[in-house]
């Protein structure tokens, strides 16, 4: 026979003669079926690949054998198993090619060896004291007989766990170039996973010849199976699955040998990009390579067969990796069949950076002039933008998925169009003097003076959603900044983003700089960007609260700036003004309610419930149409109180507020700092010694007296432009603008000096004295 084919053992022989488990009848009812897709044409994006149903993963020696390369890597394999149970029991149909038997015989055999020499010394000498005792080296078929049916039964023992059943089959390369045998090796393999049955798979390698070099792969109709590499691939066609995914001991295919300078991890690889890279030495066990496995890969490409490349032995991402690249996540590389027209993300950020050094170097009058250019063009072409914008409007509304504050947020009008202008020009005036600026001079010896002076951060990466008007206005505090700028925005401003951003490079274009800032329009996902720790300085999420928490989670390695919610509260004290307190209500909570620096929180005075007042305030809200929900104080003063808030932190983003009762200015503080955001905070008082103990008391990024939480605005402090609301404690903090945007360096100037010369023996003194700082640049 072709194949030697083992079900599971422990059963009764009622139901082994039905070649059926009963746990694989249990997966039947549990799963989750996918529709079958037709096979002949591979994925072309990683998104696509959460449609795979049919999935061959190929486990390499590496990946299987622990470091000693004598015995398997447990730990490793059960993560492994786990992954294709859930995956299996999702309705997936999974396949497993496996290495692992002349690692795991090896082991066994070496053990009976050491076992059988020290009770012949033992016989021999007649004491226990055994001479150092050697192992012969062992013959890889020997060890691959001896280990086979150990390593099955560990895979059997492990499915076991998840009600999974599993079925072994032995081939080689005759069971391929038969056709008979081949047919028989098919029809085995489609009955098993129609039973759903985990097939494991792996080369006989008790009677394989030795490895023919150069044999394999050899044409679309011709492949020896060589090793494991080889017989995944063949397998992938021969099966049509949708995807293979092979695990080695590397992260993924680089352009030069891993480890090497500029060694680069290949995010998507294209069939004809094989000049472009350099192959290092194959891994520590197993007979393939890195090469071997990019022709397995782009054999089982040109069938059908989607491929990622990954890490399989890494302990940080060894328990998800599998899941992971089925979910479309960017793990490992991706071979794709289909080139993109624009460059990869990657290629962008590079370009931007580039870009944004030349930007920094430019005079001030000429980013001035830059941004200048971009208001200009925001009125011109006015028309443009709001033909745009009403396609997103009309889709979005269409579709429903948006909710009536992210609409809000997404529409655009003259009049937001001729602010935003305005904006810009004034950052223009006043970001003169911002990159280069001498902060602080110091002469720490003669001759050897220090400088510090404001430089940019870098790469900037802004994710927003559904409001386009922040592209302009980012894009600009990121010119005058000198930084470089990758801007994700939400799919349902598209049209909108792609104009605006078409405007900004023709102005960045009148001094050479367009590509300083880019626009990622590829189906990169949000935790994929967060990733580039290596290519971006910073990220700015301007979104929704779970936008932001997103953010901050998957972004590990990059800070990110920003405020994961804006729960604004407003303070109306016992000595409050009637008129100030109803202005100040009504403009903070119905301006512009979807805001982050609405307010969401009414904290009212107990002695001003049932005082005209308190009236005066309810009669507003109402008239405004705002629905009120009651604190649990506040609804125990009530007969019929309105509904109760589910949670004090709540940020509504629309016509709707908690109202909540407390008994003084320290209560409302304390209030505050327990259910606040540390957003902006209002207190509405004509007591001067009460305001000032709040606006000192309060640890809020913004902190008003008698003035609406609407003030909290970049352009409303006079910084042009923001790129957000930071309630970080450290580097910037509350409405961002240009300043926020840079860090520093130290510049130092000598003539020859040496830390030897001010030791006790040298020559030299510090000083230390501080230099009135020159006005204008640094240049």
């Amino acid at each position: 026979m072709f194949a030697r084919l083992g079900l599971c053992s422990r059963l009764p022989s009622r139901i082994r003669q039905y070649n059926v488990c009963p746990v694989s009848i249990r997966g039947y009812s549990q799963a989750k079926f996918l529709l079958p897709r037709s096979h002949g044409k591979s994925f072309a994006h990683r998104s696509e690949l959460k449609q795979a149903k049919r999935i061959v993963v190929k486990l390499g020696s590496a990946v299987v054998t622990r470091g000693d390369e004598c015995g398997l890597a447990l730990g490793r394999l059960a993560s492994i198993v786990e992954q294709v149970a859930m995956l299996q029991n999702q309705g997936r149909e999974m396949m497993i090619v496996t290495s692992g038997a002349v690692a795991f015989g090896k082991q066994r055999l070496r053990h009976e060896i050491l076992l059988s020499q020290s009770v012949r010394q033992a016989l021999h000498s007649g004491q226990n004291q055994l001479k150092d005792m050697s192992v012969p080296v062992l013959e890889a078929r020997a060890c691959a007989a001896a280990g086979q049916s150990g390593l099955m039964a560990l895979y059997e023992a492990m499915f076991t766990q998840y009600s999974i059943c599993t079925a072994q089959i032995l081939v080689t390369n005759l069971d391929f170039h038969d056709e008979q045998k081949r047919r028989n090796l098919n029809s085995t393999l489609h009955e098993l996973l129609r039973m759903n049955i985990v097939p494991i798979i792996n080369t006989n390698d008790a009677v394989v010849p030795p490895p023919v070099p150069n044999s394999d792969l050899q044409g679309v109709n011709v492949i020896s199976i060589k090793d494991n590499d080889s017989l995944s691939a063949r397998l992938a066609v021969e099966m049509k699955a949708d995807l293979l995914i092979a695990l080695s001991d590397v992260q993924g295919l680089y352009d030069s040998p891993p480890g090497t300078d500029d060694a680069k991890l290949i995010d998507i690889f294209y069939p004809g990009d094989q000049q472009s890279i350099t192959y290092g030495t194959k891994s520590r066990v197993g007979i393939g390579g890195m090469e071997a496995k990019v022709k397995a890969a782009l054999w089982a490409l040109q069938g059908g067969t989607s491929v990622v490349i990954a890490n399989g032995t890494d302990p940080k991402v060894t328990g998800h990796v599998i899941t992971d690249i089925v979910e479309g996540k960017k793990v490992g590389t991706f071979f794709s069949e289909v080139k993109p027209a624009g460059p990869t993300v990657e290629q962008q950020t590079e370009m931007a950076r580039q870009a944004g050094r030349s930007l920094a170097s430019l005079l001030p009058e000429q980013r001035g002039e830059i941004i200048c250019c971009l208001a200009e063009l925001l009125t011109e072409k006015k028309d443009e933008i709001l033909s745009a914008n009403r396609k997103d409007m009309e889709l979005a509304t269409s579709t429903g998925r948006l909710s009536q504050p992210l609409i809000n947020r997404l529409s655009l009008s003259t009049a937001k169009l001729n602010s935003l202008a305005i904006g810009l020009r004034q950052l223009a005036v006043s970001s003169g003097n911002s990159v280069g600026r001498v902060l602080r001079r110091t002469r720490v010896a003669n001759n050897l003076e220090l400088e510090q002076i404001t430089v940019p951060i870098g790469v900037l990466l802004v994710i927003f959603e559904s409001r386009p008007d922040c592209l302009p206005q980012v894009s600009a505090l990121a010119i005058a900044s000198g930084n470089a700028l990758l801007l994700k925005g939400g799919k349902e401003a598209s049209n909108t983003n792609k104009i605006l951003h078409q405007l900004t490079q023709e102005a960045l274009s009148i001094h050479g700089v367009a590509d300083a800032i880019q626009l990622v329009s590829t189906r990169e996902e949000v935790e994929d960007l967060c990733k580039l720790d290596k290519m971006i300085d910073l990220i700015i999420p301007r979104g929704s609260s779970e936008l932001v928490r997103e953010i901050q989670r998957a972004a590990k390695g990059i800070p990110v700036l920003g405020h994961s919610e804006g729960v604004c509260h407003v303070y109306i004290d016992s000595e409050a003004s009637v008129d100030k307190a109803i202005d100040v209500v009504k403009d903070s909570k119905c301006d512009y309610p979807a805001a982050c620096n609405a307010m969401e929180t009414l904290l009212i005075h107990r002695d001003l419930l049932r005082t005209p007042l308190f009236d005066q305030i309810i009669d507003m809200l109402r008239t405004e149409e705002v629905k009120i929900h009651a604190g649990p104080r506040f609804a125990s003063y009530l007969t019929f109180s309105p509904s109760e808030v589910k949670s004090l932190r709540t940020e509504y983003g629309d016509l709707e507020c908690c109202i909540e009762v407390v008994d003084s200015m320290q209560d409302a503080v304390d209030h505050i700092h327990k259910y606040g955001s540390s957003h902006t905070e209002v207190i509405v008082t004509e007591n001067e010694e009460t305001a000032e103990q709040f606006l000192q008391q309060v640890d809020s990024a913004c902190v008003f007296w008698n003035a609406s939480s609407r003030f909290a605005d970049g352009y409303r402090f006079g910084l042009g432009a923001e790129v957000g609301i930071s309630t970080a404690r450290i580097h910037a903090r509350g409405p961002v603008g240009l300043e926020g945007l840079l860090t520093t360096k130290w510049v130092l100037r000598g003539e020859g000096h040496t830390v030897a010369d001010f030791s006790e023996q040298g020559s030299m003194k510090y000083l230390h004295e501080s230099i009135p700082v020159p006005q204008g640049n640094f240049n």
